[in-house]
């Protein structure tokens, strides 16, 4: 039997991007431990842009023109698809992953506590659902969204009835 193991396509291998949770195998092991488990880099980019706008104090995530290709491409029909990654970069390694982030802060919250805030979702969410460390979570606070601004993608009225 061999013992459980955790590996990540890298480089110039085919499987590049991909994390490979593999089982012990042989009649013995328990079922569960029998097979292997991949897991893109896209799905930990979603897991933690999923966990980071769930953390009160974030009103966005991308920096200023990333947002601004985000909000075209969300109109045009199925180009919205990447909305839950916009400002997620990850990095997958054999057992262990870094996040970096771009946000937007709504105005009037301490910067210091949501950074924190969305580093413990962030650990906690990509940790529990994937099995892989994370050892860094880079913010980058791009811009902080004040009251009276305009909702960026909101509906526009129609001038012609």
């Amino acid at each position: 039997m061999t013992e459980n193991i955790t590996s990540v396509g890298g480089g110039g291998k085919p499987d590049a991007g991909v994390s490979a949770l593999k089982g012990r195998t042989g009649a013995g092991a328990p079922a569960e431990t029998r097979g292997k488990t991949t897991i893109a880099d896209g799905v930990v980019a979603k897991i933690a842009g999923m966990a980071a706008r769930e953390v009160p104090g974030i009103y966005n995530l991308g920096a200023g023109m990333a947002r601004a290709f985000g909000a075209v491409r969300e109109r045009v029909p199925g180009g919205g698809a990447g909305a839950v990654t916009r400002g997620v970069k990850v990095e997958v390694g054999e057992r262990q992953a870094a996040v970096d982030l771009d946000v937007v802060v709504e105005y009037g919250v301490s910067i210091v506590d949501v950074a924190g805030g969305v580093r413990a979702n962030v650990i906690s969410a990509v940790e529990r659902m994937t099995g892989l460390e994370v050892v860094e979570v880079n913010i980058a606070v791009d811009d902080v969204h004040l009251p009276d601004e305009e909702e960026e993608s909101g509906p526009e009225e129609s001038r012609v009835r």
